[in-house]
């Protein structure tokens, strides 16, 4: 979490702190939600998109298994070319 610092005119500061001990809360949580629900959606809304997204290649022929292309990646024998090719070089 980052700190910052706000100016906020009367009318803005009395709205919010009348909020927040009506809620039982801060003005600084009160602004958070605030930023939250504006620039990042609600909770629920973002959730919703990420279930809808995951899988929506699964069917898809055109692209390659993920898991078995890093597996072929994990099997490389790369490093092992480098190491010999070092040695050799000595």
């Amino acid at each position: 979490m980052k700190r910052t610092q706000l100016y906020l005119d009367d009318d803005a500061w009395n709205a919010l702190h009348a909020r927040a001990l009506l809620q039982e809360t801060t003005v600084s949580e009160l602004v958070r939600t605030a930023i939250r629900e504006k620039y990042l959606g609600k909770l629920d809304q973002r959730r919703a998109a990420m279930e809808a997204f995951v899988g929506i290649w699964k069917h898809r022929s055109d692209i390659p298994d993920a898991v078995r292309y890093v597996r072929n990646l994990r099997q490389d024998n790369r490093l092992d070319r480098v190491w010999r090719g070092r040695r050799e070089k000595r």
